[in-house]
């Protein structure tokens, strides 16, 4: 009972030192706690990783403050909390169990106030013990306490943050509801945004929730404040380019990973983090590199990968061979894509070698390689969902874009034209009605690829168009539009087009195909 009759004077120095700007630059974060004066920084701090999602150093921090107040229960919501990541991986059966036994600790200490128990009821609705339970449905428990939280304390900024993350898990979860729980979430968070713009929580929910084609121009001031909130953190370096890669703002995006990237390593050299913030930043710049044109840049980030720190053997041979397919594709360089080599990693992270060798060979005119390979991805996918399904994730039932992709170009090697058009178109489709992964090659793309090469490209031009409004300043939607407007007799879409694509590369550049509409802009002067 002793920290619950602080005198007055004590209590107004706790509720100020709770919204202090951590020396760790992390942002400014209030959260008072009844915990001790010797627990509240660290409580604080720890609060600040978990809305950066610095998950590892968080519940290390969270440890330092059960330490300094055994009796501290808000320490136990927070390591409960630094358990679970509601955007990245589903709580398997040994996290649920730490998670419960840290709740249930957290329970015994009987928090102060009723805030802190709402918290503490929010974390047991997540790991609370049911098997029974999907994700989804613990997902929406947790929302539910949160909305209770926030409609009794509204003027508490982290709860009102942890309430629009819950919006954001959920849109991922349940895909027909993820519009309407988009919305919520940045319902929630724009006026937040402006009222306390250090708010680390608030910007990277923000950028969450608006990281989709239609909604991220509203993400844009979060991301191009979130990481001076938080430049301690490698997530919140990295976190704004998923709204610069949406717009199509390639110089902002690779000076955003090559930060994040940086301090990644330098977490990981002190255990303070994970190989994946590395890894992940790298996996923007790369495509941020080929969108501007650098190819060279983007071998590097490859070559790179054999260093990242703390990264397992398994684990470089994967992100090494998924940055390799993608480059190949991208670049067009089909007999590199159909060649290369299967990496030794297990079966489910081999689809986009399989992806990108069935379409350099087909591309290649090897339809029989291009089949071969499209067997084996289609049995790669089958292991994936079942993989995925025995996870917790809810696995759509319509085909996997990337085998659709695959197949469509192995018909056309076959000559099934129409065929392959269907197939695309429909992959096309399902995907633009998705909030698709950013840095995937749209299919909408390779649709008006195929129309290109058949010969039709007034139809071509109009898919490249519908590709360049969902994902804005591509290269090769850009350079692809320019040779379907030319092929199309339309010499001012096509300068247009070739002028944008000068524009969005860097100085740097060195793709071949932007030497070549250098030269038609200046032809066009003459």
């Amino acid at each position: 009972m002793r920290r619950y009759l602080l005198p007055a004077a004590v209590l107004v120095l706790l509720a100020s030192s709770a919204a202090f700007a951590s020396p760790d630059e992390l942002g400014r974060v209030q959260f008072p706690t009844s915990c001790s004066a010797a627990a509240q920084p660290a409580i604080v701090t720890g609060v600040a990783l978990l809305h950066s999602f610095q998950y590892q150093l968080a519940e290390q921090t969270f440890s330092q403050a059960a330490e300094r107040d055994p009796r501290c229960a808000m320490a136990h919501w927070g390591k409960a909390m630094s358990l679970y990541y509601p955007l990245w991986d589903l709580p398997q059966p040994d996290t649920l169990a730490k998670g419960r036994a840290e709740v249930e600790q957290a329970q015994k200490l009987a928090a102060a106030t009723e805030r802190e128990r709402l918290y503490i009821a929010a974390a047991a609705a997540v790991f609370q013990d049911n098997p029974q339970l999907t994700y989804l449905q613990r997902t929406q428990a947790f929302s539910d306490a949160l909305a209770k939280l926030h409609r009794q304390s509204p003027q508490d900024v982290e709860a009102a943050a942890f309430y629009a993350l819950s919006f954001v898990a959920l849109a991922q979860l349940d895909p027909p509801n993820e519009t309407s729980d988009r919305e919520a979430a940045i319902a929630l968070l724009e006026p937040l945004l402006k009222s306390h713009p250090d708010s680390p929580g608030v910007a990277h929910y923000l950028i969450h929730a608006t990281d989709t084609p239609r909604f991220a121009p509203q993400g844009l001031e979060a991301a191009r404040r979130y990481a001076k909130i938080a430049p301690d953190s490698s997530h919140a370096l990295h976190m704004p380019s998923h709204i610069f890669v949406r717009l199509g703002l390639w110089q902002e995006s690779i000076a955003s990973n090559i930060a994040a990237r940086e301090s990644g390593a330098r977490a990981a050299e002190m255990h303070h983090a994970e190989s994946h913030y590395q890894t992940h930043a790298m996996d923007f710049l790369s495509y941020s590199y080929l969108q501007s044109g650098q190819e060279s840049k983007a071998r590097e980030v490859i070559a790179a990968e054999q260093n990242v720190v703390g990264a397992s053997e398994d684990g470089i041979a994967d992100q090494t061979a998924e940055l390799s397919a993608r480059t190949a594709v991208e670049l067009h360089r089909w007999k590199e894509a159909a060649a290369l080599p299967v990496p030794n990693v297990k079966l489910i992270w081999q689809d986009s070698t399989y992806w990108a060798r069935a379409i350099g060979a087909a591309r290649s005119g090897d339809p029989e390689a291009a089949r071969a390979a499209v067997e084996k991805l289609k049995e790669i996918v089958a292991a994936r969902e079942k993989h995925q399904k025995d996870q917790g994730y809810v696995v759509p039932q319509e085909k996997a874009t990337d085998l659709s992709e695959a197949e469509a170009w192995l018909l056309l090697s076959e000559g099934k034209n129409e065929e392959a058009l269907k197939e695309m178109r429909a992959a096309a489709d399902r995907q633009d009605k998705q909030s698709f992964e950013s840095l995937a090659i749209p299919a909408r793309e390779m649709l008006a690829d195929m129309l290109l090469e058949l010969r039709r490209p007034a139809d071509a031009l109009a898919e490249y168009k519908t590709a360049l409004k969902n994902s804005p300043n591509r290269f090769d939607s850009l350079y692809g539009a320019a040779e379907a407007a030319r092929a199309a007799g339309d010499s001012s879409a096509a300068r247009e087009f070739d002028a944008k694509l000068v524009e969005v590369c860097s100085p740097a550049a060195d793709r071949p195909e932007l030497r070549a509409a250098k030269s038609y802009l200046s032809a066009s002067k003459e």
